[in-house]
């Protein structure tokens, strides 16, 4: 039986209301700045693609000040929790029982291409390796691969790998080098693939602690080590990486003792001196200092809202985006790059926030 991650914790997610009535207008840069240093501001900045639960893909700009502005939206896309960007095309899971992936042309006014069932349910996570899409099927424990076309559209599908064991969730999937690595929360492990011909071929599984439901993982910038937020056990485990094999070393809370809370995204600076993860439920992001295979806690500054359930960095690193999905609403922080704080400089309400791509 599939599970719905949107009433795992007892919750139901709203609809999405529309964002703006989308126009060919809302693709060029306003600017309205009357100095040069704000006019500066503003031109720093970049477009934002919002996941959702609902219909439709939210978009926005933000500027150098991390304010961001709606401008339009994708309708048409069922349940797009997860969202990713490859130069003109836009990638998204159709996050529903009988899961779905979507591809987008977004070089001019955005238009859907195509959409293919990926044999799974509950999809929440994917990644473009190469000429291919995989998916992560959280709700039937397995990896999709699909072909991307050379027109940006999706082929038909190449391979399902099903994750053994006990309630096999599939969280992520990422491309490490040479391999694909497949985080499944519910059998506790990190899988290693290869990927060839559009076949996944397994070549290692680790595990984490019993019970820690690894979700998502990040790599330092070194490629020695992997950081994995842990939703049911409230940490993070520190990983040793080498030629596709995971070897667990050590873990850290996330959050002081208290609420139950469930991390949810996992970031890493790009100098790979600060790591972040959303606490869903303590309702923080825990800021770890980096030191070889160890992570030191510097603070959990709130996360300006209500249940983080992602985060990302804008490309300079110097703003750092939370998408607050109970309380509807993105939080903009500014990330001092010294000393890895965070001092929120804007809110956008937006519906249902859950996943952020800039």
């Amino acid at each position: 039986m599939s599970v719905s991650r949107r009433r795992f914790f007892g919750f139901t997610a709203a609809a999405l209301a529309p964002i703006h009535q989308f126009t060919a207008a809302a693709l060029a840069p306003i600017h309205q700045a009357a100095t040069h240093k704000t006019r500066a501001a503003r031109e720093v900045g970049g477009t934002m693609y919002v996941g959702t639960y609902g219909d439709g893909i939210g978009i926005a700009t933000y500027d150098g000040r991390g304010t961001i502005t709606a401008t339009g939206s994708i309708a048409g896309v069922a349940d797009p929790s997860f969202v990713i960007r490859s130069g003109n095309f836009l990638y998204a899971v159709n996050e529903q029982d009988v899961g779905e992936v979507t591809a987008i042309d977004i070089a001019g006014i955005p238009k859907i291409l195509n959409r293919r069932p990926n044999n799974g349910s509950g999809p929440c996570h994917l990644a473009k390796i190469g000429d291919h899409l995989l998916t992560a099927n959280y709700g039937s424990g397995d990896i999709a691969v699909h072909p991307i076309n050379a027109d940006g559209s999706l082929g038909q599908q190449t391979d399902l790998v099903k994750h053994e064991g006990s309630g096999p969730h599939a969280h992520q999937v990422v491309q490490a080098g040479d391999y694909v690595l497949a985080v499944d929360l519910g059998t506790d492990s990190i899988y290693t693939y290869t990927l060839a011909g559009g076949k996944l071929t397994l070549q290692h599984q680790a595990k984490v602690q019993a019970g820690a439901g690894p979700r998502h993982l990040v790599f330092h910038p070194s490629g020695r080590y992997a950081y994995v937020a842990d939703e049911l056990d409230s940490t993070v485990t520190v990983c040793g990486y080498a030629d596709g094999v995971v070897t667990p070393l050590a873990t850290q809370p996330t959050a002081p003792a208290g609420p139950q809370n469930y991390p949810g995204e996992i970031v890493v600076s790009a100098d790979g001196a600060f790591v972040y993860v959303t606490n869903r439920g303590h309702n923080t992001i825990a800021v770890f200092r980096t030191n070889g295979a160890e992570l030191e806690p510097i603070g959990t500054p709130g996360c300006g809202g209500d249940w983080p359930r992602h985060c990302a960095f804008d490309p300079s690193g110097r703003l750092l985006f939370v998408a607050n999905q109970k309380s509807n609403n993105i939080a903009t922080f500014l990330v001092d790059q010294t000393s890895g704080g965070l001092t929120q400089a804007g809110d956008f309400s937006t519906p249902t926030p859950v996943c952020v791509n800039v």
